[in-house]
């Protein structure tokens, strides 16, 4: 007798608990298909004509006292309640599954939020558009960069100068025909065809590396992903490869590969390092720098060769003085 009176109260409390969780979803503790005069067979049309009669027979504009105004705006926001999870089909298969399993209120209302805070818009779209920007701006990004290096390399006296050569050997091999008259180019117009012409003459024979380089619609985020299979592949083949030849078949290196050891002990990337120069790489091949110990000795020297041509120089000598009379302190703006 004792146990039961624990037990009771607390099958209440579960009871009411269940019940007022059911009031917050959908059409509360009313019927949906019930507020639209409907059964739960009915088809998309008679859906809309029930709604459509039932909203402009309790519109609240049509009614003139205060609380038949109040009471007509609740009818009218359960009657568009109600057509708003009828009409679409998941929220009514969500809603016909709560009326056949009552009991599993939890399910329900995790059911009911997540399709109330889930996006509007389809995620693949998204997705789409948003890869589609990034490869835009990548693109159009390197464009400005290629631009910037070829302007700067048209300004550059030994570069204008070569592109110059290059342009009069093209024209002394062409029959050249004086022109008089209207033919006759202005001052400016020299100019601009000159410009043209050298901006040519430096893209075909420039190779540009490293992040100026001549953009390429192969480097985009879009093309990339599509052929991201073929990249992982190629991938796993080349490991595959390395492993099996130098690591358990122990073969010598080949250019290739040294180049790579070495890009990979400087930590470089790819483009970067094909900028560099062929008798720089040449050099390094020389100097055997695929070897761990090479490199670590290079580096060595490098930085102290770097450190000499810094102490030469007479901007880094008089900051060294003023730093060692004036202490790191004191350096202001109006020094």
């Amino acid at each position: 007798m004792t146990l039961w009176r624990w037990i009771l109260p607390f099958g209440v409390i579960l009871v009411v608990v269940e019940s007022r969780l059911l009031e917050g979803l959908y059409c509360g503790r009313e019927n949906c298909y019930d507020v639209l005069n409907l059964t739960r067979d009915a088809t998309k049309q008679e859906i809309s004509r029930n709604y459509r009669r039932l909203a402009k027979d309790n519109h609240p504009d049509l009614h003139r006292t205060e609380k038949a105004k109040e009471e007509a705006t609740e009818k009218f926001k359960a009657i568009a309640t109600a057509y708003e999870i009828l009409r679409d089909e998941g929220s009514r298969a969500d809603y016909d599954y709560m009326l056949d399993n009552p009991q599993e209120y939890y399910a329900h209302y995790y059911r009911y939020y997540r399709r109330r805070v889930a996006p509007k818009v389809d995620v693949r779209l998204v997705v789409f558009v948003t890869i589609t920007v990034i490869s835009l701006i990548q693109y159009f990004s390197w464009v400005q960069r290629y631009e910037s290096a070829i302007k700067y390399f048209m300004t550059v006296p030994k570069y204008r100068n070569r592109a110059l050569e290059i342009a009069q050997q093209q024209e002394s091999s062409r029959s050249n025909v004086k022109k008089t008259g209207k033919q006759r180019l202005s001052k400016t117009e020299q100019k601009e065809e000159t410009d043209k012409l050298i901006r040519k003459i430096i893209e075909e024979n420039m190779d540009i590396q490293g992040a100026y380089a001549k953009p390429s619609v192969w480097d985009v985020l879009w093309i990339q992903l599509i052929i991201s299979p073929y990249t992982i592949t190629k991938w796993l083949a080349w490991n595959i490869r390395w492993f099996w030849k130098f690591i358990l078949l122990r073969q010598p290196y080949g250019d290739e590969e040294k180049y790579f050891i070495i890009r990979k002990y400087m930590k470089i990337g790819q483009h970067k390092f094909n900028a560099i120069d062929e008798e720089t790489k040449k050099e390094y091949l020389d100097l055997e720098l695929w070897k761990k110990e090479n490199f670590n000795q290079w580096k060595i020297e490098q930085e102290e060769a770097m450190k000499k041509e810094l102490a030469q120089k007479p901007s880094y000598r008089s900051i060294r003085r003023y730093m060692k009379s004036h202490g790191p302190g004191r350096i202001t703006f109006e020094d």
